[in-house]
């Protein structure tokens, strides 16, 4: 099992994907009822859970910090650590989310480059699950996690826009065709959005680079509270976007949509001086098609953005309706 599970991780290219074959290990080898790998924010002030196998993954996840929970203890203190009762160890948080009740946890730290950047623990419904030799097997795994944590943080960092922090134009097209070999297979919805913000020429005109480069910014940041956790969100170059969703309708994709688009010209942007400015977003929509690859919808969406534009800009356009909202 851990040949196989070091053979997976080193052909993983995807973060994600990394931190799912460890958990599903951790479930199998330490018989428990619930595992998770988390993970520090790039600021060190939370742990987000990166992968989870067994019960409860259908619960919506905990954040913790540093020092909260069993799982920031550990980041804290960089041991590991074995809770035979739960109901009995001030440091634990119960969280009516899990999905099931925890009594008993083991938990390691991902130690790299001489800091904590992780936890990996497993919990089971029962006290008293888990022994010492639990705990060498949980650290076994979690020494084995981190090369290939690391590796696929190198990966995604080479696929990251450094201004905006979403992933740039080199991801765009593979991960389209990964998105859209999942909905054929599974059946399951895809739509894509393309944005592009407006008159943004003249912003840079007026104030310069630098201060259309922090509304750049600001505009990502304004995206991504709308967005959820799995959509994928991309800079395509200037001042053009794609968001791609999973498991989403048209319908479903042209309501959030419309929540970027208030969320973006609702509010204006500060720049030097104090001075705001009132930027709008054009949105095209485009949901896959059975028989349509990644250039196909990729274009349909396109062209929903280019009506947007023509009908007088800060408009949503889906692909397939005559009226821009």
């Amino acid at each position: 099992m851990l040949l196989d599970l070091t053979r997976r991780l080193t052909d993983a290219k995807r973060l994600e994907d990394s931190l799912q074959d460890v958990t599903d290990a951790v479930l199998s080898l330490l018989s428990c009822d619930h595992a998770s790998v988390r993970i520090l924010d790039e600021s060190g002030t939370q742990l987000l859970t990166g992968a989870r196998s067994g019960l409860g993954t259908a619960q919506h996840p905990l954040a913790f910090r540093p020092g909260e929970g069993i799982a920031g203890w550990v980041v804290e203190h960089g041991r590991p650590v074995i809770v035979d009762d739960a109901s009995k160890d001030s440091r634990f948080v119960n969280s009516p989310s899990q999905g099931f009740p925890i009594r008993s946890m083991v938990a390691a730290p991902l130690w790299s480059a001489g800091r904590v950047i992780g936890v990996l623990s497993a919990s089971a419904a029962e006290p008293g699950r888990f022994s010492p030799e639990h705990v060498d097997l949980a650290c076994l795994l979690a020494n084995c996690a981190v090369p290939a944590i690391e590796k696929a943080r190198l990966v995604r960092l080479s696929l990251t826009d450094d201004q905006t922090q979403a992933f740039n134009r080199r991801y765009e097209m593979p991960r389209l065709e990964e998105e859209i070999s999942r909905s054929r297979r599974y059946g399951t919805p895809l739509t894509v959005l393309m944005l592009d913000l407006d008159h943004f020429k003249t912003v840079n005109d007026r104030f310069g680079h630098a201060t259309g480069d922090r509304i750049l910014e600001e505009f990502a940041d304004r995206v991504r509270t709308v967005t959820r956790r799995h959509d994928v969100f991309i800079r395509r170059g200037g001042e053009e976007f794609v968001l791609i969703m999973p498991s989403t309708d048209t319908a479903e994709a042209k309501h959030v949509a419309g929540r970027i688009r208030d969320r973006i010209g609702g509010e204006p942007f500060l720049v030097d001086g104090g001075d705001e400015v009132t930027q709008t977003v054009s949105i095209g929509v485009a949901t896959w098609t059975s028989g349509e690859d990644a250039f196909e919808l990729e274009q349909r969406s396109d062209t929903a953005l280019y009506r947007a534009k023509e009908a007088g800009r800060n408009r949503v356009c889906v692909a397939g309706e005559t009226e821009c909202v």
